[in-house]
């Protein structure tokens, strides 16, 4: 997800508490499929559908709780047989009846309900007197529309069967299953219309299962990554835009291809049946719906569409829905991996220079940052979601897994992040799965550094003076850190530039004390001068005082 476009906490407040609250997980309940069948009108709000949704119990829980807010609910019935139910403004609580073996058991679910929707599925009518829907859910919004056990950390397959007007295109999570047109006979209301049905074969959470039914046109990408996804023979790639955006294709989408190419190569194949991306009504840039990228109208109305903003919603592919933060806390592992990923991907098409750019434009935006100071990255007490999405989950996240990337070396990097990739795919994980994962791959004792990146607030502040003693022919480096935040432990690279133009560099590891002296090395005349952190590869304040 790239940044809101607009100030969100308004929105969530005309919503009031009940969309903002925390899901509770019940124990021995999981979510295995949620099959929704949904008629949306011709113009309005107001839709009606139902929801089988596949429960497996593993406790003797004897109810069902479901997040749903703002609509009516009809019926309900398990397993086929009427069910108690109670609403309240913002759950649904559905007897199960008792548990049929001693180990598990598995219910299937059917909640019909209507009414109008007011958010998660935005209906409205474009200035072009268009009539569209597009959900967009991130982060408590699916319980808007649909009843769903709504927190990450229960993620589900999902059909969709969507029944709209014959002129709306319809897209959603996973592969086409089928279109057909609906006539008056067929039961459906005032016309022809169509039922298309969409189904996703890899369990996500809520927040990524959405829809879109506009008018919209497609623009095939073709199949890219060849021989690079779970669903062979390689990833479908499409764009969908409003009749006006077509002659802007492919655009900015031309490297989509090389960019999804890339990111497979680098951690692991696609995960997912296809990938589109779409003009939509999200309220953000850009939103990582899984296999169904959302970008805000404005952006194509601009034509400002970039490379950097479909590199990481596409990273979001792989980490944030295939592998997901088992809960808000740890948003970074979504959020700074994707913009991690952004970089990477300006590293291999802009080059090396390109890329260092960009991480010193973050750090300066890290330094800066009033969140920074004040929070960790792993942010527990935080109860509200929107309020994550800060430079901590971002900027900060990126320049943690840049800063593992410098300490450890790109093969055990990069062979570390496929190890966690793998481990969790499909799943969810949290900050200390990756630094397990990390840490055995890489044999090393992560601990230390994830603590302390992650669970405090701040970041170094460093100066540094050296002195050159010509009779021991010695550089001494002196290494003092400011008293805002406790002192950290960190490798800091140290060019040696010498009169002649040649360099030496050295790795100075830097307990955590306030002040450290340490003797560089013999050279055989005066320095010219010394660079700390040439290469962008330490997350600080540096300052440095003159030299002798």
């Amino acid at each position: 997800m790239r940044n809101a476009l607009l100030l969100i906490v308004a929105l969530i407040a005309a919503h009031g508490s009940v969309q903002a609250q925390q899901h509770v997980l019940q124990a021995g309940i999981d979510v295995l499929n949620y099959e929704f069948t949904i008629q949306l009108p011709d113009a309005g709000r107001h839709i009606d559908a139902h929801a089988l949704i596949t429960v497996r119990r593993s406790s003797a829980s004897d109810n069902v709780v479901f997040d749903l807010v703002g609509l009516q609910v009809d019926t309900v019935s398990v397993n086929a047989k009427p069910s108690a139910f109670q609403k309240d403004k913002a759950t649904l609580r559905i007897s199960l009846g008792p548990i049929s073996r001693p180990s598990a058991d598995t219910l299937l679910v059917d909640v019909h309900y209507s009414g109008e929707v007011e958010d998660g599925l935005i209906i409205q009518t474009d200035n072009k007197g268009r009539w569209r829907a597009f959900g967009d859910n991130w982060p408590t919004r699916a319980r808007l529309w649909l009843p769903t056990v709504d927190d990450p950390a229960d993620k589900a397959t999902v059909t969709w069967h969507i029944i709209a007007p014959i002129d709306r295109k319809i897209v959603a999570n996973g592969e086409l299953i089928e279109e057909k047109v609906m006539s008056t006979e067929n039961g459906t209301v005032g016309g022809k219309k169509k039922i298309t049905t969409w189904r996703m074969s890899k369990p996500i959470p809520p927040y990524l299962m959405v829809i879109a039914a506009a008018p919209l046109v497609s623009y095939d990408l073709g199949l890219t990554a060849r021989g690079l996804s779970e669903f062979p023979p390689g990833v479908k790639q499409s764009v969908y835009v409003f009749p006006e955006q077509a002659n802007y294709l492919p655009g900015p989408f031309e490297r989509a291809g090389d960019i999804v190419e890339f990111f497979a190569r680098t951690v692991a194949p696609f995960p997912y049946e296809k990938l589109a991306h779409l003009q939509s009504s999200t309220r953000y840039g850009g939103m990582e719906n899984a296999s169904a990228i959302f970008y805000a109208d404005d952006i194509f109305q601009r034509r400002a569409v970039t490379d950097g903003l479909i590199a990481h919603e596409t990273a979001h592919q792989w980490f944030g829905d295939a592998v997901t933060p088992r809960s808000w806390g740890h948003l970074w592992l979504s959020e700074g991996f994707a913009s991690y990923f952004e970089k990477l991907w300006v590293e291999k098409s802009e080059g090396e220079a390109a890329f260092r750019n960009g991480m010193r434009e973050l750090c300066d935006e890290i330094v800066n940052a009033r969140e920074v100071q004040q929070r960790p990255v792993i942010d527990t007490l935080q109860t509200e979601p929107m309020q994550l999405l800060n430079t901590n989950s971002y900027q900060k996240g990126a320049w943690i897994l840049h800063m593992l990337r410098s300490m450890l070396g790109d093969s055990l990097f990069f062979g570390g992040i496929r190890s966690y990739y793998m481990h969790h795919r499909h799943s969810n994980a949290t900050s200390d799965d990756l630094c397990d994962d990390l840490g055995t791959f890489a044999h090393s004792d992560l601990r230390w550094f994830f603590d302390q990146w992650l669970r405090r607030p701040g970041f170094p502040e460093i100066t540094t003076d050296w002195k050159y003693d010509p009779q021991t022919q010695s550089v001494t480096l002196e290494i003092e850190q400011g008293s805002r935040f406790r002192p950290y432990r960190f490798p800091l690279k140290v060019e040696i530039q010498m009169p002649g133009g040649s360099s030496q560099f050295i790795v100075v590891d830097v307990p955590a004390q306030k002040s450290y002296t340490v003797l560089l090395r013999k050279v055989d005349s005066p320095p010219k001068e010394l660079l700390f952190d040439p290469l962008i590869e330490l997350l600080a304040a540096i300052k440095s005082k003159s030299t002798k």
